[in-house]
């Protein structure tokens, strides 16, 4: 006993040892199995004590596919008749290892993985967990490649789990424009607080030159409203462009719109369903934007609107690191509508000579950085991206947003909705990384998508599915249905009415508790007194 004694358990045993001959002997963990024993069961005998006994049809069908596998049949044979084997037969059952031995029925192997992947305990795992899990009870040829198949067609994992993956679809840049203001690009900026009446941005952006102009607006405004003051503030500077690029707003979606810029012979080019970076060019315009009047206005945010003008200069005038030159630079000095190419010596006066063949060079050079910038961040983009196509007559399934799945008044539900919804069946090939789908003629989605957003259903073609219910704006929504119950609760000092409601296109069971007040107040035509305990569906 020459070991320090050092806590109260050893100086209580110390008395008691005292009066025995003994001495302490190291043994290695794998020679004393007497003390170790219940520290070394392996995983396969704890899943024995787990399921102690197989279900007694799912046996049953596993001893009638012995029956149906001649191999098997030949190999029971020669263990019987005592041959030596790694295969082994006790009480009327084929095993290996201690594990069940499946014959080859791929319906009940299927059954088998299904038991083990989809059930609750099973909890969709991966490949490896599921694999893990079958091992330590059943036996066949090739588990790995019948469990990785299963699992790559199981339909509730294709549209729940997020594909780990780089993504997919190369960077496609746009098109370098021929000329200053014959394509440019617009966006809204909103939710800003109310400054000299005003609450909405409207950025124009030359998609050459880059120069921007910001036109205040405010809600409630409609296409006819930002059609007559891009008439006003952008066609009287720079004429009618040639095409337009946009995200999919309701203004530039309306009739009005469209056929206006169809009379002045305008393309509009509009992005994709859930795919801003199309309009990308706009969309960091607006960010440098919103970083300026955060910095500018940060102390009294209402009165952004007067500072607007000089934003409007201040970006203009920025030197920007992929033209390598200011759009105030490039756009002055030439006409306003359109870019008349210049011939050397066509003007009698040598200095407006120098100074128009400087801007030409200017023009020329601006045109080599741009695409030198588009190469040089299509190869940085390419870099965490994947090639992927798919082909038509395909079935996928569709990516909805996150910030997108938001139903009405219930938040909390997005973080459990599905990832993936369909799957749809692929139309046409829009396009480098752009497929059409044919959607449910109910839904009020643009169905064209990048293929980012896709994933590909693998396994046997399913009957089409519904998308959600979505508003004008493309978001999710839910519409309350039936109030299945009320209570008060207190909040702070005072009592607050809950009733439970059941929204469109959901069960019962996924009811809510909301406010009286909220509900009526959001949903003005739905009666909560008469809609009380009648439950749909």
């Amino acid at each position: 006993m020459e070991q320090k004694i050092s806590t109260p358990f050893q100086s209580k045993c110390l008395p008691k040892l005292m009066g025995l001959d003994y001495e302490i002997r190291y043994r290695k963990g794998e020679d004393n199995k007497a003390a170790d024993a219940l520290s070394r069961v392996t995983g396969q005998q704890l899943m024995s004590m787990i399921i102690s006994q197989l279900d007694t049809e799912l046996l049953a069908l596993i001893q009638q596919s012995w029956e149906q596998d001649g191999d098997l049949q030949t190999l029971i044979k020669q263990l019987k008749d005592g041959v030596p084997s790694k295969f082994c037969w006790e009480n009327e059952e084929l095993r290996r290892k201690g594990r069940l031995v499946v014959g080859a029925d791929e319906v009940l192997r299927n059954k088998i993985i299904a038991l083990m992947h989809s059930s609750p305990l099973g909890g969709h795992s991966g490949v490896q967990a599921t694999l893990k899990r079958l091992k330590g009870i059943f036996f066949w040829k090739h588990m790995h490649r019948d469990v990785r198949n299963y699992i790559r067609q199981c339909g509730v994992c294709q549209k729940c789990k997020p594909i780990l993956q780089h993504p997919a679809g190369l960077l496609q840049p746009l098109p370098i424009p021929q000329a200053i203001w014959v394509d440019i690009s617009m966006d809204f900026v909103e939710g800003l607080p109310k400054s000299q009446g005003k609450d909405t941005i409207l950025v124009v952006v030359d998609r050459l030159s880059k120069y921007a102009h910001f036109l205040l607006l405010c809600h409630p405004f409609t296409a006819v409203t930002v059609a007559q003051l891009f008439l006003d503030q952008i066609f009287r500077l720079h004429g009618m462009p040639r095409s337009i690029v946009s995200d999919r707003d309701k203004v530039f979606l309306s009739n009005f719109w469209r056929e206006l810029f169809r009379l002045q012979q305008t393309d509009l080019l509009m992005s994709t369903a859930y795919h801003p970076q199309t309009d990308g060019q706009t969309e960091v315009v607006n960010r440098c934007l919103e970083a300026y009047l955060r910095c500018m206005t940060g102390e009294n945010p209402k009165e952004w609107a007067r500072w607007i003008p000089l934003a409007e200069w201040w970006y203009n005038t920025n030197y920007h690191s992929a033209a390598h030159t200011s759009p105030y630079e490039i756009v002055y000095g030439q006409s306003p509508a359109l870019h008349i190419p210049y011939v050397l010596k066509d003007s009698k006066v040598e200095a407006i000579d120098r100074s128009l063949h400087a801007r030409e060079e200017c023009i020329a050079m601006l045109k080599f950085h741009l695409r030198r910038a588009q190469d040089r961040m299509k190869k940085m983009a390419d870099r965490g991206r994947v090639e992927k196509e798919l082909a038509v007559g395909d079935m996928a399934y569709v990516k909805l947003q996150p910030y997108r799945q938001q139903f009405v008044l219930r938040r909390t539900c997005a973080k459990l909705s599905p990832k993936y919804f369909g799957p749809f069946l692929v139309e046409e090939r829009v396009g480098q990384v752009s497929y059409r789908l044919k959607l449910p003629t109910q839904a009020k989605i643009h169905p064209v998508f990048h293929i980012s957003l896709l994933r590909k259903h693998e396994g046997p073609t399913p009957i089409m599915s519904s998308l959600p219910e979505m508003d004008e704006r493309q978001q999710i929504c839910a519409e309350p249905v039936a109030v299945l119950d009320r209570r008060l609760m207190k909040k702070g000092m005072q009592g607050v009415v809950y009733v439970l409601i059941q929204w469109s296109n959901s069960t019962v069971e996924d009811a809510t508790w909301e406010p009286y007040d909220e509900i009526k107040k959001r949903f003005p035509g739905f009666n909560l007194d008469t809609a009380c305990g009648q439950a749909v569906g």
